[in-house]
């Protein structure tokens, strides 16, 4: 079934090689073409559109610069169907966010929605090996930080906790959206100094959660890892606002 593109009255009219672009997507799907098939050559493209070599060009290039097509040359080339990266999604997706001033409260917002709900459905769903890494993690950050940068490796690695349990989801929507929320508070930490001076607090009490999260999903006590990740969620971000108040406070007093 084709793609509908909607716009808004206050959105500028798409140009001709855009549309043309949203047209050859619209029949991939149609088509039901998959990663690594082949695209019709561009004198067919011309034909099955009605469009100028040029447009059919143009549009070519929107899609590749999107992720969606790769073009080989040679013997065998052309234009192939192409499945784009999470990590080319995260990184589009973070440029569309990039001047929207993102806050701790907004991402917050979502994981505290979100997150339950995923460790509820991922309860006595893991394999030992995943569990195992999940405890490795936590290994990682035993005692609190005594420096700022310690601080700040501490809480990248609590929140590839997040990311790793996100990748388990069977629901590639939600996995991805919790993904995309831990980079993003992840960048954001780092770009605003969130984790200057360390937090104890957040340490043990992040830590804590996430050690009993571990044995409430292995028991496969889906309740039990809900509520534990809501109170997780809650804490973390009590703990994280007060630590933005802080960096706020100091930004003032330094002018």
């Amino acid at each position: 079934m084709p793609l509908v593109t909607t716009r808004s009255k206050d959105e500028p009219r798409q140009s001709r090689p855009v549309r043309v672009a949203e047209a050859i997507k619209n029949w991939v799907v149609e088509k039901g073409l998959k990663a690594g098939d082949r695209l019709p050559s561009e004198p067919e493209m011309i034909e099955q559109f009605a469009m100028s070599k040029g447009t059919i060009r143009e549009a070519m290039r929107i899609l590749e610069a999107q992720g969606l097509v790769r073009t080989r040359s040679g013997p065998g080339g052309g234009s192939f169907v192409h499945e784009v990266s999470k990590q080319r999604a995260r990184a589009l997706l973070g440029n569309y966010f990039y001047f929207k001033d993102i806050t701790v409260a907004d991402i917050y917002e979502i994981r505290c929605t979100l997150e339950p709900q995923l460790a509820a459905s991922l309860a006595g769903n893991l394999s030992d090996e995943v569990l195992l890494q999940l405890e490795e993690n936590i290994a990682s950050y035993p005692e609190p930080a005594k420096s700022a940068d310690e601080e700040r490796e501490q809480h990248i690695a609590s929140l590839r906790f997040h990311a790793l349990l996100a990748t388990q989801s069977d629901n590639k929507l939600l996995g991805f959206l919790i993904d995309f929320m831990t980079n993003m508070l992840a960048d954001l930490t780092v770009y605003r100094k969130l984790y200057n001076p360390p937090n104890v607090e957040l340490w043990q009490k992040g830590r804590n959660y996430q050690v009993q999260l571990v044995q409430a999903l292995r028991d496969g006590n889906a309740d039990a890892a809900h509520h534990i990740m809501a109170d997780h969620m809650a804490t973390a971000q009590k703990l994280m606002l007060l630590q933005e108040a802080e960096m706020q406070k100091r930004f003032i007093t330094a002018e």
